[in-house]
């Protein structure tokens, strides 16, 4: 059986929900919904989706990082918003990121998420060679 690393990245959610940013096992990282937030707390980019789709995908990067993996070994992404009309800002932060990499990635539209100035959520799965 392939150990279990678990992942945090402070979230101040992480022990009031009972998750971990991302999980390792074997070869493989899941990065679960990641939020907007700020480094020094709050919401980053307030108001604007191509700004918070980049802080999003700053902490899938470190979390896939502290999980011993890379952006290369991302092979699925989500884009979760609540304004699915914004998916363009979107998408040019995601296409910053992957557009070499090109994971597969699916956009979709929410009512909300646990803080209404949040605007979009990120999920990563990563396969690591090796």
């Amino acid at each position: 059986m392939s150990e279990r690393q678990l992942v945090s990245s402070g979230s101040y959610l992480e022990p009031v929900i009972g998750f971990s940013r991302a999980v390792r096992v074997g070869n493989c990282i899941v990065v679960g919904g990641t939020a907007p937030i700020a480094a020094a707390g709050g919401t980053a980019a307030t108001g604007d989706v191509y700004g918070q789709t980049k802080r999003c995908l700053e902490i899938v990067e470190k979390a896939i990082a502290d999980a011993g993996g890379r952006m290369e070994d991302v092979t699925r992404t989500r884009i979760i918003l609540t304004d699915i009309s914004l998916w363009k800002d979107a998408a040019r932060a995601h296409a910053e990121m992957f557009g070499v990499i090109r994971p597969v990635t699916t956009l979709m539209q929410v009512t909300a998420f646990v803080d209404p100035a949040w605007l979009v959520e990120i999920e990563a799965e990563a396969i690591v060679a090796g």
